[in-house]
């Protein structure tokens, strides 16, 4: 509805300068306040090879922002009796269940799991149609990775694992398959049609390509956390969703939550467990306090992929920004939308990434340090050596010593990065950096060696978590 609109003329020229300058194929965004849609409107190329333009319709890969969708799905089974979120996610589970390195598992609850703070490690895994893997079945991805590496309730670890479990938790206990449960239970009640977990049949003429950063479709792609990362949504839908979490009864919309069960999602699960000064995470939505506004929200990034979706319950108010492309378009987007809505507002700084430091081990850390990694077939000795002139060597099984770069130790942990061979079947068809979080504790080091592959013409590929435990030599 552009005619309405004038005011948000400024935001039009800031998109269109996205799209020359920049390269994004299409950027689709959507305002709400009050229960009506100000704005909603489309811009470039949805499928540049078939001239389709993008509009308010247009289906867009959401990636992370099917963490509060799916959380809403969640959420209609517990208002229903079928799931408590603070009973263990074990009991909604199959067969294969989390494996505590670290505390209790049954302390991993719902809950938890859906608030980033079960103690499950950094993980995702994409499959490409044009390559000859298959996404494993969920218990398989479960039994594998679903390590807690720190105690549940002890810190805040965004994990797209969590969501891939709660998918299995939905399936489980509604006897659907996760999309069909979520379009019977959640898109078709809240009146999204043009909603659905990968694309759904009779959509496909809706569904934004998406690109890498050469202009280049990517082929379609799936991963083993469809809960945390596989919905499409429009500009249109996703501000329909968001204006129903900001309790408005929209036209054709059921009242599929009781604002109870909203206000429980958007309250930080472990306050202590924060991501930094100001946030914390609900059920599936992010919460902070920004210049004054209190703002629930999530973003979405992945290859061809950026989103962002943010609610202003304060002011009863909403916008959605989508690309079909990696770019910071949605931020700087929403920030001038925001600008115009919320008097105040200040654009939000573009992420620096952190200047390396000299490295300096501390006492504690100083020396030699013999352990364990364990991988799902077998476990494999390891090494780490902190050099009082601050080199830090590594040793995985009898592959060549290697240096450890990027150290740093902070509040209790060490982090770094390496290259070494991890003995996993699941890592040898990409190539990969290993990154270490170890968690300092007298004179045991314990954590996560992750296999984080290196992304190539966009395809994003893994990170595979791999338990690892250090003693101290004496």
């Amino acid at each position: 509805m552009p005619a309405q609109a004038d005011r948000f003329d400024p935001v039009r020229a800031a998109i269109r300068e996205q799209l020359v300058e920049n390269g994004v194929p299409s950027i689709a965004v959507a305002v709400m306040q009050d229960g009506k849609i100000l704005w909603e409107e489309g811009f470039g190329w949805a499928d540049r090879e078939k001239r389709t333009p993008a509009d308010a319709h247009t289906m867009y890969s959401l990636a992370s922002i099917s963490k509060p969708i799916t959380a809403t799905g969640l959420m209609t089974l517990v208002q229903g009796g079928k799931v408590d979120l603070d009973r263990p996610a074990d009991d909604y589970l199959g067969s294969a269940k989390l494996t505590a390195r670290v505390g209790d598992a049954r302390a991993a609850t719902v809950r938890r799991v859906a608030g980033h703070t079960a103690g499950l490690p950094l993980h995702y895994q994409f499959f490409y149609e044009d390559e000859p893997v298959a996404r494993p079945p969920m218990g398989e991805t479960i039994r594998r990775y679903a390590n807690l590496v720190s105690a549940p309730g002890e810190r805040y670890q965004y994990s797209n694992l969590g969501f891939g479990i709660l998918d299995e938790i939905i399936s489980r206990t509604s006897g659907l398959s996760y999309a069909d449960f979520m379009r019977r239970e959640v898109f078709l009640p809240l009146g999204l049609t043009h909603t659905s977990v990968d694309i759904g049949p009779g959509l496909e003429a809706f569904a934004a390509t998406r690109y890498d950063r050469n202009g280049a479709p990517i082929p379609f792609y799936t991963f083993d956390h469809p809960g945390a990362s596989a919905v499409f949504s429009s500009a249109h839908d996703l501000i329909r969703f968001a204006g129903f979490h900001l309790k408005n009864r929209l036209p054709g919309q059921k009242q599929i939550l009781s604002a109870a069960m909203i206000d429980e999602m958007h309250r930080p699960v472990d306050p202590q467990a924060v991501r930094e000064e100001g946030s914390g995470y609900g059920v599936g939505f992010s919460v902070r306090t920004k210049d004054g506004y209190r703002v629930v929200s999530h973003t979405g990034g992945m290859a061809g992929v950026a989103t962002i979706m943010q609610l202003f319950p304060d002011r009863n108010a909403a916008l959605v920004v989508l690309t079909n492309s990696s770019s910071p378009a949605p931020r700087i987007i929403a920030d001038r939308i925001a600008a115009i809505m919320l008097p105040g507002w200040k654009p939000s700084p573009a992420p620096v990434e952190p200047q390396a430091s000299p490295f300096t081990p501390t006492p504690e850390l100083a020396g030699i340090w013999k352990g364990t990694l364990s991988a799902p077939e077998r476990e494999m000795p390891v090494e780490l050596v902190f050099q009082a002139d601050g080199l830090i060597r590594a040793t995985f099984g009898d592959q060549l010593p290697t240096l450890v770069s990027k150290a740093r130790f902070d509040k209790g942990v060490f982090e770094g990065d390496l290259n070494a061979r991890i003995p996993n079947p699941d890592t040898r068809r990409y190539s990969y950096a290993v990154r270490l979080a170890l968690r300092l504790d007298g004179t045991t080091l314990r954590g996560a060696a992750t296999a984080v592959g290196d992304t190539d013409n966009d395809r994003v590929r893994n990170a595979l978590m791999h338990w690892l435990w250090f003693t101290k030599q004496p």
